[in-house]
């Protein structure tokens, strides 16, 4: 997910606030974490193997990915509007079932009733219409489908970027929010499902933990953000080492030893009538 950040008193960057430009740094950024979060969230919504599913806001095929190792699926179709995910997503996932369509997520590509699982992994809040993103889901899903989604607790911190967040607020720096964060608690999500006709509506959190070599290894997966790649741009040497050690303080290990963060995401399904 991406986290807009800029100075105080500073032009808005060029940037757009929530488009990724690079597969692979996104993938250090927040792919690994989504894998983590994929596999108790499929084990959760318990779905047979051999199904067509839809992987909405796929990104760079991450949960794709995961789709294929672990529900052996008939097909999956993963929509994403940006060409540099798709283009990293379609490298990634080599499977014959599997394709991968430019599309937004509330006008999506599909015919109705195409899919019998459609899933969004941290892409709901998102979403400038999280509603019509779910009405979407439940149009191509058949009758008895299944539509899910998991997205990071915002609201309770458990964004795996949130100790560098909180330095950055620590030294001044706004962030924008996403455009429906509130949309990734687990009431607002069980409403909006319930909003949407799904029935046999249910909500769980997960807690993930990820382990890197040191805090430099952590650190480099903000980079996977445009937005914090240009925010540290433009920071003086000294001011972007000020950062660095506020954020190595508040995780609480500065040296080279490995360190252990946790993300915890809210999860939310529900079943076409």
């Amino acid at each position: 997910m991406e986290v807009p950040v800029s100075p105080d008193r500073a032009e808005a960057p060029a940037t757009p606030p929530f488009v990724f430009d690079d597969g692979a740094a996104y993938e250090l950024m927040m792919g690994r974490w989504s894998a983590l979060v994929a596999k108790p969230f499929l084990d959760w919504l318990s779905l047979p193997d051999g199904l067509a599913w839809l992987d909405d806001g796929c990104g760079d095929g991450s949960f794709t990915e995961s789709l294929v190792l672990y529900q052996r699926p008939a097909t999956v179709v993963g929509v994403d509007p940006a060409p540099g995910q798709l283009s990293y997503a379609r490298r990634r996932v080599n499977h014959a079932g599997v394709c991968f369509l430019q599309g937004d997520a509330q006008a999506l590509p599909l015919p109705s009733a195409s899919v019998d699982a459609a899933v969004m992994a941290l892409v709901l809040f998102f979403v400038p219409d999280p509603l019509q993103g779910v009405r979407e889901m439940v149009r191509v899903v058949k009758d008895s489908g299944t539509v899910a989604a998991y997205q990071w607790d915002l609201d309770g911190g458990g964004l795996p970027l949130q100790p560098i967040l909180d330095a950055l607020h620590a030294e001044g720096y706004k962030s924008q929010p996403p455009p429906s964060a509130w949309a990734a608690t687990m009431k607002a999500s069980g409403d909006l499902w319930r909003s949407a006709d799904l029935v046999d509506v249910r909500t769980c959190q997960f807690e993930v933990n990820r382990t890197f070599d040191s805090f430099d290894d952590y650190w480099r997966t903000a980079y996977g953000s445009p937005r914090l790649r240009e925010l540290f741009a433009s920071l003086s040497p000294t001011a972007l080492q000020r950062l660095a050690e506020r954020v190595s303080g508040r995780i609480g290990d500065a040296s080279d030893r490995p360190i252990v963060l946790t993300a915890r995401a809210n999860a939310v399904s529900g079943r076409k009538p």
